[in-house]
């Protein structure tokens, strides 16, 4: 298996060729059939050469969202149980969301790998195994991002009916490198880190979880929220979550790279 920068676009341009062209674009998907439903506001095209980094936890700048605005996104999936509990709730509301996804996870269940495009949530990375990134080398760092790209890839191969993965990458722990984080930016892959979190891997009951991440937002306001959809609290959270947003005038914000569109319009 190459590990090389090549390896990295080469995965991604197959992702991307899987799809067709009516299913690239997320922003064209049916409408909500719930009109009373939290529902997805806008989406937002993330261009990596304009946002090579983003989430004021670990970088100076994040995504240009409007006051109220949240970008929801989850780290570790995909898991049987728990992670679907997690797209019922979203799919409750309309909502769409982006999952970070831990390669040897994806290849061990491609089915909720399936699910999880086949819904219009946006797919990113998450390395092969989640391990301290800083911890390796560069070649041993790069060959776990590139495993767990390939394994995202070998998920979805052959479901011309799916959404691809896209450029998309999160550091588990947000441990980067100076080093890592230049090499996923001259690959056209856009670092996310996140605004704030509801600290979930805390153990803590499902309605504390709710009350420390309200309170969190309460005093951002806006930005890049932080999930995990292994975690059981969390899925329990979240339908009581999505109801507050909504009572609180709160818009939901799918983020896609900006190339889908790009790939769209060239392939119509």
């Amino acid at each position: 298996m190459s590990s090389g920068p090549r390896s990295i676009l080469s995965a991604i341009a197959t992702l991307v060729a899987l799809a067709p062209a009516a299913l690239i674009a997320p922003a064209q998907a049916a409408e909500c059939q719930r009109k009373d439903a939290l529902g997805t506001a806008r989406v937002l095209e993330v261009d990596p050469a304009t946002y090579p980094r983003v989430g004021l936890k670990s970088f100076p700048q994040t995504l240009p969202l409007r006051d109220r605005e949240v970008v929801l996104t989850f780290d570790d999936g995909p898991t049987p149980v728990v992670t679907d509990k997690v797209l019922t709730a979203l799919a409750a509301e309309c909502v769409r969301a982006t999952f970070f996804m831990v390669g040897r996870n994806a290849a061990d269940h491609p089915d909720m790998v399936r699910k999880v495009v086949r819904l219009g949530h946006t797919i990113g990375y998450h390395t092969w195994d989640h391990p301290h990134l800083n911890k390796l080398s560069a070649e041993q760092a790069e060959a776990n991002i590139n495993r767990g790209i390939e394994a995202v890839g070998m998920a979805l191969r052959g479901t011309a009916s799916t959404i691809p993965a896209t450029p998309f990458f999160r550091f588990p722990y947000f441990e980067s490198t100076p080093e890592l984080l230049n090499h996923l930016e001259k690959r056209g892959i856009a670092v996310f880190g996140a605004d704030f979190w509801a600290s979930d891997w805390v153990r803590m009951t499902p309605e504390e979880e709710l009350k420390l991440l309200t309170g969190r937002l309460e005093a951002a306001r806006k930005g890049i929220i932080l999930l995990h959809d292994p975690q059981m609290r969390t899925a329990e959270m979240l339908p009581a979550f999505l109801r507050y947003l909504q009572e609180h005038n709160y818009h939901v914000v799918h983020i896609v790279p900006a190339a889908m569109k790009t790939v769209s319009d060239r392939t119509r």
